[in-house]
């Protein structure tokens, strides 16, 4: 299980994050995606811990939780979609038959 933390300070740093969540148990691994374009991070994070348990803990404990200014939001992640987007892509698009 990976854990999502939203509304995350944009300056926040993996180490920042490592250190809050090993409160809670080992964390495995700490992700902070970043703009593709900008290079600038996103507002969110994915945290990897050693066990269901701690994972479970972090959740229940810093879910809502005010940090570096900012209330988290803090849950599992949900796997990640086939396609990566909402809508149709151009090529999914048809025109409608009458």
């Amino acid at each position: 299980m990976t854990i999502y933390i939203g509304n995350l300070s944009y300056q926040a740093t993996e180490e920042d994050l490592k250190t809050v969540f090993e409160d809670y148990g080992t964390v495995k691994r700490v992700v902070l995606p970043t703009d593709r374009e900008t290079g600038r991070m996103r507002g969110f994070a994915f945290v990897e811990m050693s066990d269901d348990t701690s994972e479970d803990n972090a959740i229940t404990n810093l879910d809502g939780a005010e940090w570096m200014g900012r209330s988290l939001k803090v849950n599992k992640a949900r796997p990640r979609e086939e396609g990566g987007g909402g809508g149709q892509s151009r090529g999914d698009f048809r025109k409608p038959t009458y």
